[in-house]
């Protein structure tokens, strides 16, 4: 017992001493670990008569106890210390006025194809992409284009090799080419996307956005075509009527071809769509040429269809009053502030197109 309380006192009277953390471990190890002083004094335990033993033990239990409860509290208590230091020096000036936060907006074309997907996906159509970068054969050959049509001229399409074999596509055209080519009939789908030409100026730029329209069935025909335009454009510019006239043009994927035009009018300086003695074209369409269903394996005399294809920035420009191309791809966040779109404010029929 004298052993016992001999370590007792001379631990008590070195843990009331100011210690740091590391010391107090030291005392820590000295007392419990493996060769400890209160660990060989457990050892000793198996040497000791029966009546003796009971004693001992009981008298080193509460010795270690006591330490050890000790050892804790001082560990707390330095730790604490530390914490409130570190607070002190760290303290966080409240006075200082708040970083700007800045919201993000969602860009008009990509609103407007969100708003065009909407629409078509209410009428059974399904959204298909494919890549920037094509073939001949899908952008040209297979839409039945001539190999002297102007469109296939170096001024007006950007080839990536001096074979004219890649480029970067001129429409979303070859998308259609492409279902149609891994998939079997009937087709109704829409491909939006960016589509590149050799043109700028206020309203042509060398990178532009495009959405194409396929449906591709039994007994489909031009009465389907006008249905399906006359259900969008008004869905679109979110009016109840629209004049729409169709004016026979001519495209080398298509066959009767056509433009369509709709009635607009000038009221304090904007254009507004739907009524109107003047005519504004927003897209060209037409039934599909006999000669591209057979160069992607459909069978003409057993499947007929439409096809269309609209600007997506003109149509944004249309609908948002903005009159110059070149501000789309600008980046100027001024403009982007002003005519771009909360990015919650998500398109739906239901809920309403736009703000």
């Amino acid at each position: 017992m004298s052993d016992i309380k001999k370590i007792k006192d001379e631990f008590l009277l070195r843990l009331k001493k100011n210690l740091d953390l590391n010391q107090v471990n030291q005392i820590k190890t000295e007392l419990f670990g493996k060769t400890g002083l209160i660990s060989s004094q457990f050892k000793q335990l198996g040497k000791l008569a029966e009546d003796e033993r009971k004693k001992f033990a009981s008298d080193l239990n509460l010795v270690k106890n006591e330490l050890e409860d000790l050892i804790t509290t001082k560990i707390n208590d330095i730790e604490t210390k530390e914490i409130n230091k570190k607070l002190e020096k760290e303290k966080i000036d409240i006075t200082l006025p708040e970083r700007p936060f800045i919201q993000g907006k969602i860009h008009p074309v990509s609103q407007v194809i969100d708003e065009i997907s909407s629409i078509f996906s209410e009428i059974g159509f399904s959204v298909e992409e494919g890549p920037d970068v094509e073939n001949e054969y899908n952008n040209f050959t297979a839409l039945n284009t001539p190999d002297n049509h102007p469109a296939r001229d170096m001024h007006d399409t950007f080839y990536l090799d001096d074979a004219k074999e890649l480029l970067l596509r001129t429409h979303t055209s070859p998308v259609q080419i492409r279902t149609m080519l891994n998939n079997k009939p009937p087709f109704k789908i829409i491909a939006p996307g960016r589509t590149y030409r050799s043109d700028s100026d206020q309203t042509h730029t060398p990178m532009f956005h495009q959405v194409e329209g396929l449906h591709i069935d039994k007994k489909i025909n031009m009465g389907h075509l006008k249905g399906c335009l006359n259900y969008f454009i008004k869905e679109f510019f979110e009016v109840d009527k629209i004049k729409m006239r169709f004016r026979p043009s001519h495209f080398p994927f298509t066959e009767p071809s056509a433009e369509v035009d709709i009635g607009y009018e000038i009221k304090d300086g904007k254009i507004v769509i739907g009524e109107g003695d003047k005519w504004l074209e927003v897209l060209g369409c037409g039934m599909v040429h006999p000669n591209v269903l057979k160069n992607v394996k459909v069978n003409p005399d057993e499947f007929q269809g439409y096809a269309f294809g609209i600007g997506i920035d003109r149509l944004a420009m249309l609908k948002y009053g903005i009159n110059d191309l070149r501000a789309f791809f600008d980046c100027d966040y001024r403009w982007l502030n002003h005519f771009g779109f909360d990015p919650i404010d998500v398109p739906t029929n239901y809920r309403g197109l736009s703000r």
